[in-house]
């Protein structure tokens, strides 16, 4: 009996993934021709229909669906045999694959790597910069190892999600600012030209709901998608932000008042093997981000209440600390 090939079944996830089989050749760097042959020969080596083409979209018949699971375990399988013939060479090779947000990668991810890097010197790294929703996704079906993500999280049975650090938001005011160390409100910072990340993006929608909260709605000067260009733009004067503290360690941040945090999350399958190169950067992962945990500590548990809207309403995963 022929047997469908790993291509085929990673074809197969992607497709219903998108939901799109252009977004799908996108995902697998194919042709849109290409996905549809392998889907193809998949359903004829099955003899059953997988998916039903329909006007908005792409979606898994009953048959489809009812494959999903086990061709996610069947690539998690072949990614295992990769990963265990590495572990049984020499010791000194591996390979982690990790999904996280622009901000986390540039202030958090260079010194961990750099460190996980230098403790296994054959330890190759790919990080995937993208959207919760996708890069979820693409850790669900095995394509990334462990994503660093910002909570909340959308969850379900094949998710595991840790709290990794609680980071507080800060102020970041334009020269010549306040004496350090005092906190700033709502109304002070409304009061000042504000420059603040995109919308859409989480410290944005954390951040308008802060001045919510205090009966605000103010109107940014600026929406811009990088955090290194807002800190530039606040350094010369232009105006005012908000920004996780990663961000300002080299900067002079003043904290919020009422204090205002992000949650940072570890996310993996919850049957994931922790192999020795994906030991090796939590462990890095957890000692980096030690500071953020004696300053949420310091500071206490407190935070602003917030409803932040166009988030997920999915409670975490059971397994998940601090929640």
């Amino acid at each position: 009996m022929k047997l469908p090939t790993l291509a085929q079944l990673r074809t197969l996830l992607a497709v219903v993934e998108t939901g799109n089989l252009s977004l799908a050749a996108k995902r697998l760097h194919l042709t849109q021709s290409a996905v549809s042959q392998q889907v193809g020969e998949l359903e004829r080596t099955l003899e059953q229909r997988l998916l039903e083409r329909l006007p908005g979209g792409v979606v898994p018949t009953a048959t489809g669906e009812g494959i999903l699971e086990a061709a996610r375990r069947a690539l998690a399988a072949a990614e295992d045999v990769l990963t265990l013939a590495a572990e049984h060479g020499e010791g000194h090779r591996g390979r982690v694959r990790i999904g996280t947000g622009g901000t986390t990668s540039a202030f958090l991810l260079p010194d961990v790597l750099a460190r996980a890097k230098l403790a296994m010197p054959g330890l190759e790294i790919r990080v995937t910069i993208g959207n919760t929703v996708d890069l979820l996704g693409r850790i669900e079906s095995g394509e990334l190892d462990v994503g660093l993500l910002t909570l909340p999280v959308p969850t379900n049975r094949h998710l595991e999600v840790e709290l990794l650090a609680r980071e507080p938001l800060l102020a970041f005011l334009p020269p010549p600012g306040e004496p350090e160390g005092d906190a700033v409100g709502p109304e002070r910072l409304a009061a000042l030209p504000l420059i603040l990340y995109e919308s859409g993006g989480h410290t944005r929608r954390v951040s308008d709901g802060w001045f919510a909260e205090a009966g605000l709605a103010p109107v940014p000067i600026m929406e811009i998608g990088s955090v290194e260009t807002i800190r530039r733009m606040v350094r010369n004067g232009l105006g005012a932000t908000i920004l996780p503290a990663l961000a300002l360690s080299e900067e002079k941040g003043r904290p919020l008042d009422p204090p205002l945090w992000r949650e940072l999350a570890v996310v993996t399958r919850a049957d994931k093997r922790r192999d020795r190169a994906l030991r090796l950067f939590l462990e890095e992962l957890h000692h980096a981000t030690e500071p953020l945990r004696a300053a949420a500590s310091a500071q206490g548990t407190r935070e602003a209440k917030l409803e932040i809207s166009g988030e997920p309403d999915t409670p975490c995963d059971a397994r998940t600390a601090g929640r």
